[in-house]
């Protein structure tokens, strides 16, 4: 593992994935200082010997690196922007790096905020979960300038074990943009063709077997289909976030003047799904639409 011995790195965000990513980098010999909008996880995290920071401007003050990993794009700006921000205590040279998935015009303009401000600006967004930010394997793709990215990397390493450069500021979250286009969509696929294979009297679960393997393999098909047929909903990556990613993604089409009909349509379905009342539930919970 990659030796982050001797850094100091801040983590904004301690959510499903901040927290694991927090220790992580731990693990891998960085001093952590920690926020988060939510103490609990906070006090949690400075009981394994973590620093805790009252506001994003004190990590700021504190590290030279801050990883972001929050829910969308309002908090990104309010933590970046805001009242006791990064941007109030961002040190010369500090390193911003946004892991989270985030609107890419609001990207690039934060990341030039950033580097007006004397620091430098790597979005990261991630793929792969929980269950990946646990095990340190991560899917990163990144979008900032060379040297930035040299910089983020030994934190990458650390965090994650698919790494690539995509391009400049906002690369990266084009790249994550599309990821979720094909997650959604392909959850969707999988939750209509179990729901028929039940509907149609057979064994979701042995269909799912059998298909294992052949063309219509694929992780969401091993994962969330699996979540699908044992009726384990306990998130790993929440539906309302899943809605705000392919709302971001149908923003994107908009603004580069394209037409994306399968993701509005499965926008629609998860907006359903929220009406329901099962929006907190995994995005696998999509499958629930079709009958319970």
């Amino acid at each position: 593992m990659t030796s982050l011995a001797g850094r100091t790195v801040g983590v904004i965000g301690l959510g499903l994935m901040g927290r694991p990513m927090a220790r992580n980098l731990a693990k891998a010999g960085a001093s952590l200082v920690v926020h988060s909008r939510s103490p609990g996880p906070v006090r949690e995290l400075a009981a394994e010997g973590m620093t805790a920071a009252a506001n994003p401007a004190e990590v700021a003050r504190a590290a030279g690196t801050l990883i972001l990993m929050l829910t969308d794009t309002p908090a990104v700006e309010a933590v970046v922007e805001g009242p006791g921000g990064v941007l109030e205590g961002l040190r010369p040279g500090g390193l911003v790096i946004d892991m989270g998935t985030t609107a890419v015009a609001a990207t690039r303009r934060l990341a030039e905020r950033v580097r007006a401000a004397g620091g430098d600006w790597v979005d990261a967004p991630v793929s792969g979960g929980t269950v990946a930010a646990e095990a340190a394997t991560l899917t990163i793709m990144a979008g900032g300038h060379d040297d930035a990215f040299t910089r983020a990397r030994p934190l990458f390493e650390a965090l994650g074990k698919r790494i690539t450069h995509v391009g400049d500021a906002g690369a990266g979250q084009v790249a994550k943009t599309a990821n979720q286009v094909i997650v959604g969509l392909t959850i969707g696929a999988v939750a209509e063709a179990l729901a028929l294979a039940r509907a149609a009297g057979v064994d979701p679960a042995k269909v799912r077997e059998a298909i294992r393997g052949g063309f219509a393999e694929s992780r969401i098909l091993e994962l969330h289909g699996e979540r699908m047929v044992t009726g384990n909903f306990t998130p790993g990556a929440r539906a309302t976030v899943q809605h705000k990613d392919l709302s971001q993604a149908l923003a994107l089409a908009a603004e580069t003047g394209i037409d994306l009909p399968a993701v509005a349509l499965c926008r629609e379905l998860y907006e359903h799904l929220i009406a329901q009342g099962d929006g907190a539930l995994d995005h696998a919970a999509l499958y629930r639409l079709f009958g319970k």
